[in-house]
């Protein structure tokens, strides 16, 4: 009888602690509907070297081409924030904005690097920042890609071995960004209106190729 008691007991903990987990759990359809490009942040909020390194070990963990593992990473906080931020430019599509305003800089980045010429760098590439951006978005804060930056100036700045092919910056938001469904053909430019950040998303249907 107390076999039996003592296994029930052990049975209800075991159902309460998995259904303590199954509510923490957070679904990646939720994380892909928070993860959009943020181009301005909460400058009151550091972000500390410790969350990046956590980003780092995501890319780490994610696919790679053939395993290459062709990408390196330089972690950039608050006190070389100002290294970087002379030489990247954010929203082409809105280039009136001056993006990011004043005030709303980001204060932290992850510098991706390779010395590697391959068509899988790309490939890499585009796996680790996705997966970088997801863990962000698990952790409370959001990101963006930056392509347009002065290679050469950051490189420089920040006395990198190897040639610098993407920034991602990361904060956390004091964006309202708002999804659009569009139909196939019209306009997937981003765009502003009464403060709000709408980004034009084709609809699943029109993606799938009858």
């Amino acid at each position: 009888m107390a076999d039996n008691y003592l296994g029930r007991k052990m049975e209800e903990y075991e159902a309460q602690k998995c259904a303590s987990v199954r509510t923490r759990r957070v679904s990646l359809a939720s994380l892909l509907a928070k993860n959009r490009s943020t181009r301005g942040f909460d400058t009151s909020f550091k972000v500390r070297k410790d969350q990046l390194v956590s980003l780092v070990e995501a890319a780490r963990l994610a696919p790679s081409a053939m395993n290459q593992q062709v990408l390196r990473y330089r972690l950039v906080t608050e006190e070389e924030a100002h290294l970087l931020l002379p030489h990247i430019r954010m929203g082409a599509a809105l280039p009136e904005l001056k993006l990011p305003l004043e005030g709303t800089e980001p204060n932290a980045f992850v510098v991706i690097c390779t010395d590697k010429e391959s068509r899988y760098v790309d490939m890499d590439m585009g796996i680790a920042t996705q997966t970088m951006l997801l863990r962000a978005v698990e952790m409370g804060l959001n990101g963006i890609c930056i392509a347009a930056f002065d290679h050469e100036a950051v490189r420089e700045a920040l006395h990198l071995p190897l040639a610098p092919q993407l920034i991602l910056a990361i904060g956390r938001s004091t964006e309202r960004i708002e999804v659009v469904d569009i139909a196939e053909g019209e306009s997937t430019t981003y765009y502003r209106k009464n403060g709000t950040h709408f980004v034009p998303k084709v609809k699943v249907e029109d993606l799938i190729i009858k």
